[in-house]
């Protein structure tokens, strides 16, 4: 992939690209003094295609003309790609989206590109902007376009978090750092179910079977795990456990689990992203506020995205009221921490309650912690490999959250470790340990 970005002359892409552009607004100026209406997105692009190939052929006959050799067919295909990217798509990011082994994007200044691919290799790669300025100018573009409303990126609002329309994660900051520095986390199972993490090893098949039995029992399910340990990609696969006729409503800080992209599977969902204050610090509409939202919008399901402050009282209050079955996921490092790393975020809220008390809440709201991880075995040649190691079952409050680790590692394996106590639910939807076989 890097390859066919080095045969790119990017200076011509800017180039063309300002002139596409130029004459896509002239057509839409024209549309607006003749009372057409406006273009579709998809119309827009498709007639931005046939300006593409307008310009391309342009500087072939004026190559011709001067005695130059034009662009091959190979060329012209490539710089055509290149511009459609710069207009519509990340411009010189848009092959590492492409290309179905990347991972993670990792920017830190424009010519300071890392790029992680599936098999755990990270390798360097050529500038994706030609000045720090214009890597700003690319961030600022997604962010006035990607998500349900545009986002600032400048000297005021220094950070910035969106989901890319490929439903990548990125995270960006300019003027903490040095040089402007962006992360993209991709998302490369969009539909993914809990058969196909079988199949990767991501779970043993027991596993599979057990969780799959807890979604439907509707117990509430807390996915834990490190940053980019899959906790996101294991969230929707439980999520497409859920049967199509339940009412999903998701919320998020960013769009990213994109369950409502697949109405087959649910079609009836809401998605809430997390809305920003304005340049004057107005209008923002905290994750706790859609939380609470969301409750009065019939939900069978909530669904939150990733708990990572105040939202957590509102959340956990919303799974003892009846709204079973809910899934969320959390950063930690255990599945025994994630009730201190609760009882943080709970300290930080607005209802500041007391570690006895959130205990107590946990105790009432949630019955498993799901805890996912990743591992470089270096032993299978350096290969990344993402699995949960273990299952943790809520089970009282005495002062503290009471739990037993239902099953944990055992060397590559998981395995079976302490008795469910409420297997009988379980058992009702199809879930019999007896019946397993852990190899």
């Amino acid at each position: 992939m890097s390859g066919q970005q080095a045969g790119v002359d990017h200076a011509l892409v800017k180039r063309f690209r300002q002139e596409v552009g130029d004459r896509l607004a002239h057509q839409r100026r024209l549309d607006q003094a003749s009372g057409v209406p406006p273009m579709t997105g998809e119309d827009e692009r498709q007639f931005a295609r046939a300006l593409i190939a307008q310009v391309l052929e342009e500087y072939a006959r004026g190559e011709i003309g001067v005695g130059r050799t034009p662009p091959t067919a190979d060329e012209e295909e490539a710089l055509a790609a290149g511009i459609h990217a710069a207009l519509f798509g990340v411009g010189r990011l848009q092959p590492f989206l492409d290309d179905p082994e990347v991972e993670n994007i990792d920017i830190n200044g424009c010519d300071r590109v890392f790029v992680s691919y599936a098999d755990g290799q990270e390798i360097a790669h050529e500038p994706v902007a030609d000045s720090d300025d214009e890597l700003i100018e690319l961030i600022q573009i997604l962010a006035a376009y990607s998500g349900l409303s545009s986002r600032p990126f400048d000297t005021a609002n220094p950070q910035l978090d969106l989901r890319l329309p490929d439903g990548s994660r990125l995270s960006a900051v300019m003027d903490v750092t040095v040089r402007p520095a962006v992360s993209i986390r991709r998302a490369r199972l969009g539909k993914v179910f809990l058969s196909d993490l079988v199949g990767n090893g991501t779970l043993a098949p027991e596993l599979g079977r057990f969780l799959a039995a807890a979604v439907a029992a509707r117990k509430n399910l807390m996915i834990a795990g490190s940053t980019n340990a899959g906790k996101t990609t294991l969230l929707r696969a439980l999520a497409n456990e859920i049967p199509a006729a339940e009412r999903l409503i998701t919320v998020e800080r960013a769009l990213e689990l994109g369950l409502d992209q697949f109405p087959e599977l649910h079609p009836n969902v809401v998605a809430f992203e997390q809305r920003l204050p304005n340049s004057e610090g107005q209008g923002e509409i905290t994750m706790a506020e859609l939380v609470r939202r969301s409750l009065r919008m019939n939900p069978s399901r909530v669904i939150v995205g990733e708990v990572l402050g105040d939202e957590i009282v509102t959340m956990l209050n919303a799974m003892t009221q009846g709204n079973d079955g809910s899934l969320s996921t959390i950063h930690a490092n255990s599945s025994m921490e994630v009730f201190n790393r609760i009882a943080t975020y709970a300290l930080q809220a607005d209802e500041r309650l007391p570690i006895e008390a959130t205990h107590m809440l946990i105790a009432g709201a949630i019955d498993f912690v799901v805890f996912i991880e990743k591992r470089n075995d270096y032993h299978r040649g350096g290969t990344l490999r993402r699995f949960v190691s273990s299952v943790r079952e809520v089970t009282g409050c005495d002062g503290r959250v009471l739990s037993s680790e239902v099953f944990i590692a055992a060397g590559d394996r998981v395995v079976p470790h302490a008795p469910i106590s409420c297997l009988d639910e379980l058992a009702a939807h199809g879930y019999d340990p007896a019946q397993e076989v852990w190899r």
